[in-house]
């Protein structure tokens, strides 16, 4: 198989590069490095892959229109898996053009590349951030997502919304899944799990919004890969899918297990909740069971653990 991975030097592109080469896939990445993070990081991530057969890099945008056709001319893709997103819920508020410019017009880039070399299948990894205010926990797939919160959650729906014209229009068969709260080796350092284990690491106070009662479904990363790899493999036609752990955890609980497991105290910054925030984000998983198989195994308590361990590494 023959796969396009955009965003492959990120946290997940670069997991779902390692699972794939392993099982002797065929993989092109492609990767602008920008500036959100350090880009060292993206290029760390990458070391132990990029001299594996079967695997090309590209660095480029995925909103530059030449680039994408190049790519899509020298490659026969079976499917693309598009990752490739301007990140974070908070940042967006401050940048919304950007946000749209990035996740709308370069999911359009993508789409239209796959309609005219007559690629079939593509992967788009959405967001549970579309949920917005509006829907119930535990999440179902079928709930009202117009009322998002951030710029980065509308333009996730938007994309969703592409993927679904270019699949009834263009026959494109499109698996949208919406991760929540993706976490484990590599995860971005600017994301909760990571910045608290390393600011508590280094005796600095942690921003803590609110009182500490909001959940989060937080999906250990090799959850997460399980679930895209079997979108992957399988032709669902227009789907959208919830990939979850399907339990919630309160922010102080997180807290708590992230203290446990550094052996350190953690110093609280209290803040008041942040717009843009939801209060609580939770999976439901019937259709994944039910379509991929989908079967999450690593606990909070698991999964922090290993995190912890990682990052000591």
């Amino acid at each position: 198989m023959v796969t396009l991975v955009t965003g492959g030097a990120g946290f997940i592109g670069s997991n779902l590069a390692e699972r794939l080469i392993a099982r002797g896939d065929e993989i092109v990445l492609l990767d602008n490095f920008n500036d959100y993070y350090d880009p060292r990081i993206k290029r760390q991530n990458l070391t132990a892959i990029t001299e594996a057969k079967g695997i090309t890099l590209v660095e480029g945008d995925i909103r530059d229109e030449e680039l994408v056709k190049s790519v899509f001319s020298q490659h026969e893709f079976d499917v693309v898996v598009h990752l490739a997103a301007r990140a974070g819920v908070r940042a967006s508020m401050a940048e919304p053009a950007l946000y749209t410019d990035v996740n709308c017009t370069g999911t359009i880039r993508l789409l239209e590349a796959a309609r005219h070399k007559g690629t079939k299948r593509f992967v788009f990894a959405s967001s549970s951030s579309v949920y917005g205010g509006s829907a119930t926990p535990p999440f179902r797939e079928d709930a009202s997502i117009n009322k998002p919160l951030s710029p980065y959650a509308a333009s996730k729906a938007a994309a969703e919304l592409l993927c679904r014209t270019y699949y009834d229009l263009y026959g494109i068969s499109c698996t949208a899944l919406r991760f929540f709260t993706v976490y484990g080796p590599r995860q971005r350092p600017d994301m909760a799990i990571h910045k608290f284990t390393r600011m508590i690491d280094n005796g600095e106070s942690i921003p803590f919004y609110g009182d500490g009662s909001s959940e989060r479904d937080y999906t250990y990363i090799s959850d997460i890969l399980d679930g895209v790899v079997s979108a992957i493999d399988h032709d669902l036609g227009f789907e959208i899918i919830n990939l979850g752990e399907s339990q919630t955890t309160t922010l102080s609980r997180l807290v708590q297990l992230i203290e446990k497991n550094l052996g350190k105290k953690a110093v609280l910054d209290r803040q008041a909740d942040q717009p843009g925030d939801m209060k609580v984000t939770c999976a439901d998983i019937f259709k994944a069971r039910q379509l991929l198989d989908y079967c999450p195994s690593t606990t909070a308590e698991e999964g922090i653990q290993k995190f912890v361990s990682w990052y000591r590494r």
